[in-house]
């Protein structure tokens, strides 16, 4: 894990290539700025500094790992625009999926970046999961009635599994992409989820770049410095072989492939292999796992998947302590639960077995370097703002298979 910064932090971003606005001032408020430096749509890396004065054009190049430097100033130099976003062809119809629960004040802040998505042949659908009240249908109508491309659909059974799958029944693009109500997506993301699948043929699935869009209290912080899918990587290319070299658990670590907050599929290969288990994910007793498990069946069932770094979103964070260890203890039960699955599926469990002592080290690693960060930052002490929680994420590790086990009973 990463060092925390001084909060708070104005998370921002600025495209280094010739004719790009340059980055701005930040608030007045950031004691931190961390920019996401982009070349041509592409992201590069991040850079943190004290956020007055914030870091010139000179400061974010000098920032830059060598070879980033080297890619912008050839590019300043006359060198043409290389996988440029606007480049990327625009043939393939794209359904934006977003699935919500009684939170309508957030949906209209994600309904007005998605307004802003500049990929031509797209539509938008909103679907209100079990919701409690006529708002989110309000909301969705007010928006439609500015952005044509915007559809709402209804699914009362509850679960963010049957949520996704009521969004993939209605799309009518050849891909389905999938963000959260609390992400604010960048206006060229759906250029690079597209990007990703001309990547190979294969590819099946794609996910991005979950990049955070505040650092402004530590449990934020915290959680920021804890997942994998916000850092920037080049572009990567999974099938069910590769990978396996630099990580033994391979295809079975899904934790490395991204998040369902910023992912998209073919739609006929997501259908023909049943969409998402209804048993998994936010409103059901596992509470998660549902985009771990897809990934890696996407994968088993020969596909590929493309890490595609630039189709970037903006994740809001959970910003208090309470929030923050109730989504632990989901991601925990969520992971084991969804291990519980390939245990039980005689395809996947050899490969699971085979992977278990690996596994079980690569977790006793985890947990003694969120153990070392905790002691250092105070966040496991009695005073810190997450107390407890590795605890919590442990305790619902424990409980995940159970929870699996006891919902596939029920549905029997």
């Amino acid at each position: 894990m990463a060092e925390l910064p001084v909060l708070p932090v104005w998370c921002t971003e600025v495209d280094l290539a010739p004719g790009r606005e340059p980055l701005g001032a930040a608030p007045t408020t950031a004691a931190t700025s961390r920019v996401l430096v982009r070349l041509d749509g592409n992201p590069l890396g991040y850079v943190t500094a004290p956020a007055h004065p914030g870091p010139d054009d000179a400061a974010l190049l000098a920032a830059l790992p060598a070879g980033a430097r080297d890619r912008v100033r050839a590019r300043r130099a006359g060198t043409p625009a290389k996988d440029a976003l606007a480049d990327v062809p625009t043939d393939v119809k794209v359904s934006v999926v977003v699935c919500t629960r009684n939170r309508p004040e957030v949906l209209a802040r994600c309904l007005e970046h998605l307004g802003r998505l500049v990929y031509p042949d797209l539509e938008l659908l909103v679907v209100d999961n079990a919701p409690a009240d006529d708002a989110t249908r309000d909301v969705v109508a007010a928006a439609a009635a500015r952005d044509p491309r915007l559809r709402y659909a209804r699914q009362d059974v509850p679960g963010l599994s049957h949520a996704r799958n009521r969004g993939l029944e209605l799309a009518t693009g050849d891909v389905v992409a999938y963000t959260d109500d609390d992400v604010r997506v960048d206006p060229w993301w759906v250029h690079g989820l597209v990007r990703g699948f001309a990547r190979r043929p294969d590819v099946a699935c794609v996910t991005g770049l979950a990049v955070a869009a505040a650092l402004d209290t530590e449990v934020e912080a915290y959680f920021d410095a804890r997942v994998s899918w916000s850092t920037v990587r080049a572009p990567r290319v999974f099938d069910r072989a590769t990978g396996r070299a630099e990580n033994p658990m391979h295809p079975y670590a899904a934790g490395v492939f991204g998040t369902g907050a910023n992912v998209a599929f073919r739609r006929a290969d997501l259908l023909r292999r049943g969409g998402f288990d209804v048993l998994l994910g936010a409103g059901t007793a596992t509470r998660g796992g549902e985009d771990l498990d897809a990934f890696v069946q996407t994968l088993v069932h020969g596909g590929a998947l493309a890490v595609e770094p630039s189709a970037v979103v903006w994740h809001h964070h959970r910003s208090t302590a309470a929030e923050l260890a109730d989504q632990m203890y989901g991601y925990g039960t969520g992971l084991t639960a969804f291990y519980a699955k390939l245990l039980l599926d005689p395809v996947t469990r050899p490969g699971v077995l085979r992977a278990v002592p690996a596994g079980l080290v690569r977790l006793a690693g985890t947990v003694a370097g969120v153990r070392g960060r905790n002691r250092a930052t105070a966040h496991e002490s009695a005073s810190g703002p997450v107390p407890g929680l590795l605890r919590r994420e442990l305790t619902g590790m424990l409980a995940g298979p159970a929870l699996y086990l006891r919902a596939r009973s029920a549905r029997a």
